[in-house]
This record gives structure tokens, C-alpha cells and sequence, in this order.
């Protein structure tokens, strides 16, 4: 069984930044991705950022130059630190682990920028 609790969203104003976390928890011997996806009020989930195990990263151009996705392997843990964010950022943000031929999902994680 794995479990993956997330955290660090919240409140913002344009411009400002925010860092989210998401730790994994259960029987595995390593995480192949490791990433974010967002979905925004009636809108489909969109893929944010991933990184490899090898630390290969794929951003979305919305967020390029401004997010960076980085894990910390010993933790099982990956981290998105999001920088000049704006309006249209806002989304739930779900994390998104994938091994062994699986993608497991966190539960959420709200991110609101507005003044």
C-alpha cells in the first residue's frame, strides 16, 4: 500500500511563491517519476513538473523559469517550489508518484493566488 501526504499549498499574491511537498509512504524500492499535476475549475489535469530518478525534469511550458520540481530520494519525497505566481496558477495540485508500471496519486493540495 503506498500513501502520499501532501502539503504546503495555500493563500498567495501575484507575484509571490509558494513550496509544495509530498512525502511517500509504504513497501517500494524506488520511484521511477516523480511529479505534479494541477486540474483548475472546470478544466481537465494538466501534468505541472516531473523528474526522473535520474533527475531528467519536464516542465509545462505555463511554468517554465518559474516552478522547479526536485526530490529527495533518501525521504521519498518530492518537492515544487513555484515563484511569480499568478492568477491563472490557481488549481488544486495533486502529486503523482509512478513505479513499477503504477501511478499513485496524493489527495490535493489548493493553491489560490489573488490579491
Amino acid at each position: 500500500q503506498v500513501q502520499l501526504v501532501e502539503s504546503g499549498g495555500g493563500l498567495v499574491q501575484p507575484g509571490g511563491s509558494l513550496r509544495l511537498s509530498c512525502a511517500a509512504f509504504g513497501s517500494f524500492f524506488s520511484i521511477d517519476v516523480m511529479g505534479w499535476y494541477r486540474q483548475a475549475p472546470g478544466k481537465l489535469r494538466e501534468p505541472v513538473a516531473q523528474i526522473t530518478s535520474g533527475g531528467t525534469t519536464y516542465y509545462a511550458d505555463s511554468v517554465k523559469g518559474r516552478f522547479t520540481n526536485s526530490r529527495d530520494n533518501a525521504k521519498n519525497t518530492v518537492y515544487l517550489q513555484m515563484t511569480s505566481l499568478k492568477p491563472d496558477d490557481t488549481a488544486v495540485y495533486y502529486c503523482d508518484i509512478e513505479f513499477s508500471g503504477r501511478n499513485y496519486w496524493g489527495q490535493g493540495t489548493q493553491v489560490t493566488v489573488s490579491s
